[in-house]
């Protein structure tokens, strides 16, 4: 088989996970809100959610806890088999049951149904079939119908397994937004991730101050921010008014383009004339991850961290978010 027959069975697998995924879309519903809603009021109560599943489902549902856990929804996985054989001491009254099977009709689960209904736990069921045993003892169902698997027996759990993935992220999403979670508690979740020190290292944490820092006045010529930049080993200058307030930026980028034009006035041409007026910048006080976020929509190197009245604060030199591990 050539290798543009393997692309060509690639993007048709592609094609097929992307065609249910827009039919899955496009019939959400108030089962959904539902569905939200009931888990949103099992967290209230103190309760937890736990999901089970059996085969591939039980590996989808692993996922879906994983990330329900990391936005601040408490969420277990339970096998339905070894609920048989112990592990359903996990379960309590206050919990949700987050219950996933395409066709709804699997045995171990089926039998575990039963007994989740004598604790009065809320069923909410992820099923392909809404005329299951699974929906008909749950008490919120919500559609991970697909037309066809992406295999060529129409067997292999694939488009299945991605709508029922896409419809766990769906819901720990919507329910992050509906319970209020701030990025900074959801960085507290993250502590030792790159995540977690984006958002909860400051502006003020990582940007050059002091000495480390270069600054010009507007009467400098090009010369004198070249030097500025050199005496602190950076990659920008700072041009500042009589009260500190930025109004531009000289970058080595600046120069490089100036001398490759013939120059030869770097002593006396004025920065200012070369400078970028008002360059973009971050308050004092916000998250690394503000900045890091201008960083990547604007791609420059070099970003101008302002107090509250404007004047200088601070730079902050993409070359130093590695060291931070923020990067």
């Amino acid at each position: 088989m050539s290798a543009s027959s393997h692309l060509d069975k690639a993007q048709a697998v592609f094609d097929v996970e992307i065609a249910a995924l827009q039919r899955t879309r496009g019939r959400l519903d108030g089962a959904f809100d539902a569905a939200v809603e009931a888990l949103q009021a099992t967290l209230a109560a103190g309760g937890k959610i736990i999901v089970t599943g059996v085969g591939k489902s039980f590996h989808i549902g692993q996922k879906i806890a994983a990330t329900l856990t990391s936005t601040g929804a408490p969420a277990n996985v339970l096998h339905p088999s070894e609920a048989m054989h112990g592990d359903l001491g996990l379960l309590q009254a206050e919990d949700a049951v987050l219950a996933l099977s395409y066709s709804g009709e699997s045995d171990e689960l089926v039998n575990l149904l039963p007994i989740l209904k004598r604790t009065g736990v809320r069923i909410v069921a992820l099923t392909g079939d809404l005329n299951s045993t699974l929906a008909k003892h749950s008490d919120v169902v919500l559609d991970a119908s697909v037309e066809r698997e992406a295999c060529p027996f129409n067997l292999v759990p694939t488009a299945s397994t991605t709508v029922a993935l896409a419809i766990g992220d769906a819901l720990a999403i919507a329910l992050l937004e509906a319970r209020g979670l701030t990025r900074e508690e959801y960085a507290a979740f993250h502590p030792g991730g790159a995540i977690g020190r984006a958002l909860l290292l400051k502006v003020d944490d990582i940007m050059r101050a002091g000495d480390r820092l270069a600054s010009v006045p507007v009467s400098a010529t090009v010369g004198e921010a070249v030097i500025a930049m050199t005496k602190v080993q950076a990659g920008a200058v700072a041009v500042v008014d009589a009260a500190r307030r930025v109004v531009g930026l000289f970058t080595d980028g600046d120069l490089r383009r100036y001398l490759a034009g013939g120059a030869t006035d770097v002593q006396t041409r004025p920065v200012v004339d070369l400078m970028t007026k008002n360059p973009s910048s971050v308050l004092s006080g916000r998250l690394a991850a503000d900045a890091l976020a201008i960083f990547q929509k604007h791609r420059f190197d070099d970003l101008v961290v302002l107090n509250a009245d404007g004047t200088l604060a601070g730079m902050i030199d993409i070359q130093d978010l590695p060291k931070f591990k923020i990067l």
